[in-house]
């Protein structure tokens, strides 16, 4: 009763998951990002789609019990998104079974004119997304994997054998990959059915647990996440570049990703001219 008076205590949903408390949203989300508009020099080839894996489920349950109202993250998934569509890239939205793309709605910059723009651009693709299993393994269409974050990327993207497999083809045609925040929770994939983790020795950047950790203090979270992420990835053997929730970025071989929401446009930016010099 306490928390709920100043504003700590997480929103009860209507289907029992809980949603962040006004002072979490206070701190946490923007209702403008900090997105810039680069002139890029667009991409002509042969190569221009990128395969977008976003989740499809909504409700992630916590180590107490209680379920998170989550799911994508808007800026993290749109504003990489809108730099490499600047860019001449096209993209081809999955899901594990094409159930439609769930946002953490709460989390969306109502007053970003590109990000909405984008957002409703894409819509139809968003409610009606292909499904994992039906992918096309001998199109030579595409030139990366991107893997948005939101707490929502550690509900069944990291258990789903079809990531690890799309993320191994990748690797193999020597395509980059792109994440950020918790969407690395999908090279967890990698490591189904006793294989090797992929990004054993990769530097990369992640949403560190410490702050995870901390988050329920202000209603963020409604409990603690049942996996530390930061904590699994480096004890498989990756390498990582921050300690804290960051705007930093990491280039390695052909993986890139990103610390943190904060991120999104340093990873944008990074993506799109990556793969304009390296295509």
């Amino acid at each position: 009763m306490f928390k709920k008076l100043l504003g700590l205590a997480p929103k009860l949903e209507s289907d029992g998951s809980y949603s962040p408390s006004k002072i979490a949203l206070r701190l946490a989300t923007v209702d403008k990002t900090d997105y810039e508009d680069v002139a890029y020099q667009k991409y002509t080839g042969s190569r221009s789609k990128i395969l977008v894996i976003f989740t499809e489920n909504k409700n992630l349950t916590m180590k107490n019990g209680k379920m998170f109202s989550t799911g994508n993250h808007p800026v993290e998934a749109l504003v990489p998104m809108l730099h490499l569509k600047n860019a001449g890239f096209e993209f081809d939205v999955f899901t594990p079974s094409g159930k439609p793309v769930v946002f953490e709605m709460w989390a969306f910059p109502e007053k970003d004119e590109r990000v909405k723009e984008l957002y409703n651009n894409l819509l139809s693709h968003f409610k009606h997304p292909k499904k994992l299993q039906d992918f096309g393994y001998q199109d030579q269409d595409y030139s990366a994997v991107f893997i948005p974050g939101g707490h929502g990327a550690m509900n069944g993207i990291p258990d789903d054998r079809n990531v690890g497999k799309i993320l191994r083809w990748a690797h193999t045609k020597d395509l980059f990959t792109i994440s950020l925040c918790h969407g690395p929770g999908a090279f967890l994939a990698t490591t189904l059915d006793g294989e090797d983790f992929l990004y054993k020795g990769y530097n990369m950047t992640v949403f560190p647990d410490s702050v995870d950790n901390r988050t329920p203090m202000i209603g963020y979270l409604p409990g603690k996440m049942p996996v530390g992420l930061s904590e699994k990835l480096q004890s498989l053997g990756a390498n990582l570049m921050n300690q804290k929730m960051d705007d930093s970025v990491c280039l390695d071989r052909k993986l890139i990703t990103g610390a943190s929401p904060l991120a999104s446009n340093n990873l944008g930016k990074l993506a799109a001219e990556t793969l304009l010099k390296n295509l």
